[in-house]
């Protein structure tokens, strides 16, 4: 209803009541556009476009699953006290927050328990906390804030997290496995030989398997824990082929003084010469075909 020709003048609409309100039942209703400040219906309308979303999503993170496939390490190995475990990119924050002493020790139950879910309850109340209509976020601060605060949260504790395992890795001189792997097999496609995979390597045949310095020194002397039942490795490295590494001498020092980076003890005085001398010979005769 407007009273002049002014085109500022607010125009006001006064609704007649004497209009029939329409019976929509079994016809498809006009579009919601048509009814200005009305919001649609959240089944399935606004459930539909959700679920579209999701998708897109859903395929943009199988095509980079596709492309980059998630590194594999070495067999598991829980002799392997070197071995720095570490989680999915995705959980990383979570890894070092529960590093922190309010998070572990004493408090692992908070930490595990309390830290873990207080986003999720917070997902909960959210729309009970937040009922405002308002959807710009300058214009809720505190569901703004809360929310700034923890997308920081999670990129600084993600960070730190990596950071330091690199540093981890740089102070022990280690190189990831996956890396390793990468190396390893790069070197014997090069050379010419079988594309190499951990934990299928072909190590040559014992040699001289019934000789006493294995069936008798060795097993007495509980060198299989370490280096498998029959040499083939394990928590330390297979003895097979070893002849084509190490000389006699060398092999004798080893077995009496021990690893020079103490991962073997010295067996210097558990075993007499004569054995360590046997032990050596035999295992100077383990090389390849």
């Amino acid at each position: 209803m407007a009273h002049k020709h002014d085109p500022n003048e607010k125009v006001v609409y006064v609704g007649d009541s004497r209009i029939k309100k329409r019976d929509y039942s079994g016809v498809t209703p006009p579009d919601y556009s048509a009814y200005p400040g009305k919001s649609e219906a959240f089944i399935p309308n606004f459930l539909l476009k959700e679920w579209m979303v999701g998708v897109v999503v859903l395929v943009g993170f199988l095509t980079l699953v596709i492309a980059h496939p998630a590194p594999l390490g070495y067999p598991a190995d829980p002799l392997n006290s070197a071995f720095i475990p570490m989680p999915d990119w995705y959980f990383l924050f979570l890894y070092q927050l529960l590093k922190y002493p309010y998070a572990s020790g004493d408090y692992i139950v908070l930490g595990i328990l309390g830290l873990s879910g207080i986003p999720f309850v917070a997902l909960l109340l959210a729309p009970f906390l937040d009922t405002g209509k308002e959807r710009r976020f300058y214009r809720r601060p505190i569901a703004s804030s809360l929310m700034l605060v923890s997308l920081v949260a999670v990129a600084y504790l993600t960070w730190v997290s990596w950071d330091h395992y690199q540093h981890e890795l740089e102070a022990n001189g280690q190189i990831p496995e996956h890396i390793e792997r990468k190396i390893k097999a790069e070197e014997s496609v090069n050379a010419g030989k079988e594309r190499w995979v951990p934990g299928k390597e072909k190590i040559p045949a014992m040699v001289a398997a019934d000789d006493p310095a294995f069936t008798e020194v060795m097993t007495q002397a509980q060198c299989i824990a370490c280096h498998g039942a029959e040499l083939e490795g394990g928590g330390a490295p297979a003895l097979r082929g070893i002849g084509d590494v190490l000389s006699k001498e060398e092999l004798v020092d080893i077995i009496a003084n021990g690893a020079a980076d103490g991962a073997m003890p010295a067996f210097q005085g558990q075993l007499t010469d004569e054995e360590i001398d046997q032990v050596a010979t035999w295992l100077a005769q383990q090389k390849a075909e």
